[in-house]
């Protein structure tokens, strides 16, 4: 490990071997994803959306291995065990940082099926990255005005994730947590911001055959919640995250907007959920 260099140097040096292995991988990601275009056969896209999912998963093994040279952060981790990469699941979290990307990214790699974001289509111009995420199916949404538009696009994104299995990752809080918004919602909640709803359970009802778990994520900061170029430099010392497997049932399947007793039963588990979370990050905080 070379935490005798100074924290700068290795968040400089982080960011070059990020920068170099995401340039090595661009190529093979987008031949694989034209030659997935160019034939329109279920077996076909089959087999090429899984040989660019082992190249995503070597990607972000290579930036794990990065972080683990030149990263002195001790993990507290709990709750991976019994994981499946033949599996689909929705993997839900609180979003503190950045660096939460990162942590998921350590955490899971290699024990799920390669963990997909939405992202802004803002993102898509992001030098290399937005290529890279373009080429592995990384689902680009843009805000709509109406619920029924960001829907129909979640609904088009199903669509292709029902190809191999996946792990389509949610921060429900959708964005980052800060005192200005937590205070500006009003949130009932000590560590959390108000969950949203639609978004969630649309994607669950609509792949209700393939995602039978969902993945709740709670990742805590004890020390304070890092910026990106503050973690790359060894300023977070340790990272505590817990992992509870929940089986989808009956509270989470259904049609969020017109079924109103299934949209009560949701909500008030999402609000359990959610205040569990809330106390359990209170502790990992402590």
């Amino acid at each position: 490990m070379l935490t005798f260099l100074p924290g700068p140097v290795r968040g400089a040096l982080s960011l070059f071997l990020f920068t170099v292995n995401t340039i090595f991988w661009i190529f093979p990601l987008l031949l694989c994803h034209f030659l997935k275009l160019a034939l329109p056969v279920d077996g076909w896209r089959r087999f090429w959306s899984s040989f660019q999912n082992g190249i995503g998963w070597a990607w972000i093994s290579f930036n794990n291995g990065t972080l683990s040279l030149t990263n002195p952060v001790r993990w507290d981790i709990q709750g991976v065990e019994g994981l499946a990469r033949d599996q689909w699941y929705l993997v839900i979290a609180n979003h503190r940082s950045w660096v939460d990307i990162l942590v998921l990214q350590r955490v899971f790699n290699g024990k799920i099926p390669f963990l997909k974001f939405f992202l802004k289509k803002e993102l898509f111009w992001v030098p290399f990255l937005g290529l890279a995420w373009w080429a592995l199916d990384y689902p680009f949404l843009a805000r709509s005005a109406t619920a029924s538009k960001d829907l129909e696009a979640i609904q088009k994104v199903a669509e292709k994730f029902k190809i191999v299995p996946v792990s389509v990752m949610n921060f429900v809080e959708g964005t980052r947590f800060t005192p200005e918004k937590h205070e500006k919602q009003r949130s009932p909640y000590t560590n959390l911001l108000k969950p949203k709803t639609g978004g969630m359970t649309f994607l669950i009802s609509s792949m209700s055959e393939e995602i039978h778990s969902v993945l709740d994520v709670t990742i805590a900061y004890p020390q304070g919640v890092p910026t990106l170029w503050g973690f790359l430099c060894g300023r977070a010392e340790e990272i505590r995250v817990r992992v509870k497997t929940i089986p989808v049932g009956e509270e989470q399947v259904g049609d969020y907007w017109k079924d109103k007793a299934f949209r009560r039963r949701f909500t008030t588990w999402q609000k359990e959920l959610w205040a569990e979370k809330d106390r359990e990050l209170g502790e990992l905080l402590e």
